[in-house]
């Protein structure tokens, strides 16, 4: 053979990997309203950045003639490449070859990426779309997915990991993506669960559909498993590049900070009559958020879960941060298992990767009921409490009206370590809301009142008058400052500015216990 003919059978081998699982499948996927495996990468990645790694690796099993049906990538494509001039690296599950199922050979291939990322300091990003364990290649299959979960643990808090549900991702598979850092899934095309409509039928009766079971919208706005969803694939990923643009590479390094386009000293007048002059009135943090932040910055996550505590990143003259605020809009910005589990992550999330934390406050408590308590949520409101407490990055705490109980504590007060804690005129720090402080502490008196209503607005009055407002815990030091709304920008910049080489030392451990 010769030197030729070697260069020919090399490209026609390359060839055949890029096929996948041949024209037929690849226009099934089509159909389907998916791309394939390497379109996903090409349309990712920056243009002619990415390098693919064990193009024609193969599976060895023998079981059920599988020795007749080898294909060059064994149904995944790995690699590295660029996002924005970054490196990152991706493994992206080719649907056509396999149905995208996991055996031995595709889950080394995956570790491989995943431990290059590890070892360089760049971020993983998971393109799943697979059928799940190949069955022809039994323990091995097993065996693959414990190895890439056990990656991700090791990968977790060290780079960030970003998976994208992009086709079915059920059984073992979905435990991958659970670990990581960010899900965004595409809405009518991909869908995860542990245990199919098919199988949960025939055990339990119950008929449920694919998309009810673990469709996008089920897992953005019920479980809270996706954090992002997109009306189509080429948004997912759109999503994800710019959700990286917030984030650094590593652990060690700090968060980019982009040219600041917003004047720093900008001072939104909006803010002055953002919150209503009747407490129990809703208004929209967002609303507070945007006049704060670089313009147009705020990135919001996991919206449609727990949406009585609103996630997302944004910037802050330049600075990526991330922001953490009640919302009364929604059960008036109450904590309950949900809220606290959602800030709990996002908290450990920032405090990993060094990115500074912005909490804006109104929150009237933790949220009673049967329920709650019957679920845990002592148990789910310290997680909250704990991220915060254990979190070292820069912390900064607007209190904008309510901070009443427990709930004051647990969002970023100065108790548990924040840096910078201010309140607005409209704050109120309390026990709790001066109704319910008059019912506790007149109980007696105002049974004896000739007019009890009369006599109870009184005392509300009296309780708000000389508890219900932020003096007096500025007085005591545990809000640094009293700001006009409008000043918030210009003076949260100046602190982030001073924060920025903030070192904190933590007592020698292995590691926390956190109330899980």
């Amino acid at each position: 053979m010769t030197h030729e003919d070697r260069v020919e059978e090399l490209r026609e081998r390359k060839r055949e990997a890029e096929l996948g699982g041949g024209e037929e499948r690849i226009e099934a996927q089509h159909e389907k309203g998916k791309l394939t495996a390497r379109e996903r990468i090409d349309y990712f990645l920056d243009d002619d950045t990415f390098v693919e790694i064990d193009t024609l690796r193969e599976h060895r099993a023998t079981n059920f003639e599988m020795e007749d049906k080898r294909v060059p990538g064994d149904g995944v494509v790995t690699g590295y490449g660029e996002v924005d001039g970054r490196t990152v690296f991706v493994f992206a599950h080719d649907f056509t070859v396999f149905g995208g199922s996991l055996g031995e050979a595709f889950a080394q291939k995956v570790c491989t990426v995943m431990d290059k990322a590890i070892d360089t300091g760049a971020p993983i990003i998971g393109l799943n779309d697979s059928a799940g364990a190949r069955i022809q290649e039994g323990i091995d299959s097993l065996a693959g997915y414990a190895d890439i979960f056990h990656r991700n643990q090791q990968a977790s808090g060290v780079v960030p990991q970003v998976s994208a549900i992009m086709g079915p991702c059920a059984g073992g598979a979905v435990y991958s993506p659970s670990i990581t850092d960010f899900v965004c899934m595409v809405e009518g095309t991909s869908h995860m669960f542990i245990t199919g409509p098919d199988v949960i039928e025939t055990v339990t009766g119950e008929e449920v559909g694919f998309d009810e079971l673990g469709g996008a919208e089920t897992h953005a706005s019920e479980s809270g498993v996706a954090h992002l969803t997109a009306a189509d694939e080429e948004a997912a990923l759109d999503d994800i590049r710019y959700l990286l643009s917030y984030l650094p590479m590593n652990n060690v390094e700090d968060p980019p900070r982009v040219k600041p386009w917003d004047d720093p000293e900008r001072r939104d007048e909006g803010l002055i009559d953002v919150v209503p002059d009747a407490p129990q009135k809703p208004y929209d943090m967002v609303d507070v958020v945007d006049g704060v932040v670089d313009e147009g910055s705020f990135f919001e996550v996991a919206e449609a879960f727990a949406r009585n505590i609103t996630i997302g990143f944004a910037r802050l003259d330049g600075h990526s941060i991330g922001v953490v605020g009640n919302q009364p809009r929604v059960s008036a910005g109450t904590l309950d298992i949900d809220a606290s589990r959602k800030g709990a992550r996002f908290v450990r999330f920032c405090d990993a990767f060094n990115i500074p934390i912005l909490t804006f406050v109104d929150v009237p408590g933790f949220m009673p009921g049967r329920e709650q308590e019957r679920n845990a949520i002592i148990n789910h409101g310290a997680k909250l409490l704990y991220a915060y407490s254990e979190a070292t990055v820069p912390l900064m705490t607007v209190i904008t009206r309510k901070a009443y109980g427990g709930a004051y504590d647990v969002m970023a007060s100065k108790h548990i370590g924040a840096d910078a804690n201010y309140a607005w005129p409209t704050a109120e720090i309390a026990v709790m809301g001066p109704q319910g402080a008059v019912n506790v502490l007149y109980d007696d008196e105002l049974a004896d009142a000739d007019d009890v209503e009369a006599r109870r607005q009184e005392l509300i009055d009296e309780y708000r008058d000389a508890f219900a407002n932020p003096y007096t815990a500025a007085k005591r030091g545990f809000v640094d400052d009293v700001l006009e709304p409008q000043n918030t920008r210009p003076r949260l910049i100046s602190d982030l500015e001073t924060l920025q080489d903030k070192r904190k030392n933590q007592p020698d451990r292995k590691h926390g216990n956190i109330p899980l």
